[in-house]
């Protein structure tokens, strides 16, 4: 996931989230997540606390895309919390850039992975980590029972950086 060219060759210019962009991602998540599920998990600790990680692509004044991330203070570990991108700006690429300016972001802290944390019926999610080369060779989803609690397994997903 090395970054091999300037994130503003394409028009597309990667940014902190300011203050209107997490106001504006929190009154239209619908529009990234396709309903309000994911709302609780945008605490604005991730604006406030970790804005070295938080990343938007916008068009115009519109958040088309963004990235909420953290460094780990337990293991040389960057952590991506939430990507999202808009309805009608997907298949592009824009979740792939977001994971490579922080993996590079994070590279350049002293982190030597990635590390992404899923549910297990989630196939979006599997899929997109997959292509990032997020999952074992062959697909397996490594589930990890009660990860988030009793009956609440998730998909630790991790890559290594180089």
């Amino acid at each position: 996931m090395a970054i091999a060219h300037d994130p503003r060759a394409d028009g597309i210019e990667i940014a902190r989230c300011t203050k209107a962009d997490f106001d504006q991602i929190l009154a239209q998540v619908a529009a990234f997540w396709g309903s309000d599920r994911t709302l609780a998990l945008h605490h604005p600790m991730f604006l406030y606390e970790f804005g070295d990680t938080a990343y938007v692509i916008r068009d115009g004044d519109q958040v088309v895309a963004y990235l909420f991330g953290l460094l780990s203070q337990t293991e040389p570990v960057g952590y991506v919390h939430l990507v999202g991108v808009r309805e009608g700006h997907r298949r592009r690429g824009l979740a792939q850039r977001l994971y490579e300016h922080f993996a590079a972001y994070a590279r350049a802290q002293g982190c030597t992975e990635l590390k992404a944390v899923t549910t297990p019926g989630n196939r979006a999610s599997l899929a997109f980590h997959a292509r990032l080369g997020m999952l074992p060779a062959g697909g397996a989803v490594p589930v990890v029972r009660d990860y988030a609690g009793p009956g609440q397994d998730r998909v630790v997903l991790r890559k290594r950086l180089v």
